[in-house]
Order: C-alpha cells, then sequence, then structure tokens
C-alpha cells in the first residue's frame, strides 16, 4: 500500500475542498469496507483519503419534503445497521430489510454504509487481479473465454461484462428513490438511482455517474409504502455475493401505479425489465402471472460459456419476489 495523506473534516464543503478534480487522484472513505481492500490490492493508489466520518449531516433517517413530495430520507453514512433497525423502514420497505440482510456479516453490516453500497467497486475477479474494470489484457477482454461463472448476462454486448455489486442498487430503483450528490461551489443535484449507475465503455470510465470532486450525500425514497420485496439466489449463506436477485415493487392496492421488477448481479448496472413489470399492471398476482413475468424477465438474456444457470434462476428470483410483495411467499 503506498503512503497517502489523510483528512477527517467536519463539514461537506471542506470535504469536497479536499477532493481532486482529476480521477484517482483523491478517494472517499465511508466505511471503508470496499476502499480498504482496494488500497491492499493496489487497485487504487490516492494520494488522499477524504473521510466522511466526521460529518454529522451525512448520517441518520427522517422524513421531508422532496421536490414536493415526503420522501423517507437516508444521510449516505448511515451505517446498513441503522436502517435494518429503522422501524419505519422495516415495516414499508422490506425489500430493502431483505437486502441488507442477505449480507450475512455482523461486521460489514454494522461497518457499511448505504452510500458505500451504491459506490462500490464490481466484485469481477479480473478487476480484482489487476486486469482493469473491463478485464483486459492486450486490448482484448479476457472474460469471453475465461471463468465467467458470476459474470453478466444482461447489458454484456461489450466491453463490460462485470456485474453491478450494489446489493441496495436494485431494491432501490424499484423504489423509485433519487439520490442527491453535492459538488464544488455548493452545487447540488439529484439523480434518481436508475441513473446512477452506467456501463463503462473505457477502462478509465466509472460505473456510476459521480464526479471525482462529488459526495453522495443523501438518498430520498418515497414515501409511500407498496408492496415490495427482494429474492436473492446464493451459493451460500454468511458473506458472499449473491449470484442473482430481484426487487419487486408493485402498485398500492386502489392505485394505477406501475410495477417495477429489477435484476442484481447479472448486469453492469441493476437491469431494469418493464417488459416483465408491465404483466402485473392493474392485476393482482398469483404463481400463475408470477410465472408468466419471471419467463418475460429473463427474456433477451445473453449468457456467456459458463453462466447460463443464471437464465434460471432469473426467473425463480422473479417469481419468488413476486410472491413474497404479494404474501404470499
Amino acid at each position: 500500500m503506498n503512503s497517502f495523506q489523510y483528512a477527517s473534516p467536519t463539514d461537506l464543503d471542506t470535504a469536497i475542498g479536499l477532493l481532486d478534480s482529476k480521477p484517482g487522484e483523491a478517494e472517499i472513505l465511508a466505511g471503508g469496507t470496499d476502499l480498504v481492500t482496494s488500497l491492499k490490492q493496489g487497485l487504487t493508489s490516492p494520494k488522499r483519503l477524504v473521510s466522511l466520518k466526521a460529518i454529522p449531516n451525512l448520517k441518520g433517517i427522517g422524513r421531508n419534503q422532496n421536490k414536493g413530495m415526503e420522501a423517507i430520507s437516508i444521510g449516505a453514512m448511515t451505517p446498513l445497521s441503522d436502517i435494518l433497525e429503522h422501524a419505519e423502514i422495516r415495516k414499508g420497505y422490506p425489500s430493502i430489510i431483505q437486502a441488507i440482510e442477505g449480507i450475512g456479516s455482523p461486521q460489514i453490516i454494522n461497518m457499511g454504509t448505504i452510500g458505500g453500497d451504491l459506490c462500490q467497486r464490481p466484485r469481477c475477479w479480473y478487476y480484482r487481479q489487476g486486469f482493469g474494470l473491463l478485464g483486459q489484457q492486450d486490448g482484448k477482454s479476457l472474460i469471453p473465454d475465461g471463468d465467467n461463472r458470476y459474470h453478466a448476462i444482461f447489458g454484456n454486448d461489450g466491453p463490460a461484462y462485470f456485474v453491478s455489486a450494489s446489493l441496495l442498487g436494485p431494491p432501490l430503483v424499484a423504489l423509485g428513490a433519487v439520490l442527491e450528490i453535492a459538488g464544488a461551489g455548493s452545487k447540488t443535484r439529484q439523480i434518481p438511482v436508475a441513473d446512477f449507475f452506467r456501463v463503462p465503455h473505457s477502462a478509465q470510465e466509472r460505473e456510476i455517474f459521480l464526479l471525482p470532486n462529488e459526495v453522495l450525500t443523501q438518498i430520498h425514497i418515497p414515501a409511500q409504502p407498496r408492496p415490495n420485496a427482494t429474492y436473492e439466489v446464493r451459493q451460500r449463506q454468511g458473506l458472499d455475493w449473491p449470484l442473482v436477485t430481484a426487487s419487486v415493487a408493485l402498485p398500492a392496492k386502489g392505485t394505477n401505479g406501475k410495477a417495477e421488477i429489477v435484476l442484481g448481479h447479472v448486469a453492469p448496472t441493476p437491469w431494469r425489465v418493464p417488459k416483465a413489470a408491465a404483466i402485473l399492471d392493474g392485476k393482482t398476482p398469483d404463481k400463475e402471472l408470477a410465472a408468466k413475468a419471471a419467463d418475460a424477465a429473463a427474456e433477451g438474456a445473453k449468457p456467456l460459456s459458463n453462466n447460463a444457470y443464471k437464465v434460471r434462476l432469473v426467473k425463480t428470483a422473479v417469481k419468488r419476489a413476486i410472491l413474497a410483495a404479494t404474501g404470499n411467499a
């Protein structure tokens, strides 16, 4: 690990001022569960770490008005354990709770933050072994002809084959959450979680729309409870990443809202499947309808040489997430 400066500012403007407009010059330290590993592996070698732990208004959960909409607002530095214990979130947003509980490591749940989860880097072993974000050697991707068991089956037309590592991305996309981001000059912007993730086209790009001198500050979730659930398929319980996840949000009873189905760990971003979700609109899902939506969710998949099994898992996860959201798990 290379030497670096360490800064622990107590206000947001100072923190942003300590960042750099050039990628990789400075890194934000939240819970550290991913960044510390990346430092040890040599995946990043910043000149400065800027810790956000001493900035009080980046932590906490409360209700407020966000652009005229009642929202549950969560500070980006809020530990996952605080979210897990929050009564209103446990009652109204089980898809978030189920995603956090799936982590299976008390240490990660206590140290990890919601902002850190959304911004964590891919777990692709080609990337983690130093072959860059796109897993390339001599300009050619190693992944299509290599060990790609855990790689993407959607959005993998190239050059990115990794899967988004965020566990909370899919449920937050399904729930229509919005992110608040602060930049230099006290400027702020808001972006739907669905638009925060992107598929990079070069190793120099990030997989999220966050500039090097910006800070994710708040997550706003519409305070309009609707049936929702997350279902994960894992090889084992305990600290591990899922093979496939599905997060579902259904219209509230008596409304004309739209259903959302978002897949996780199958694409470089949380993967929305609107055609499958539309099957549920205006209907009360039963097992037959859930199975129909599940089949539609798997359409368009492009498995690699070793991960076709994920197609079946997508169908299973979507069907069980729908039934869990309706209380028929």
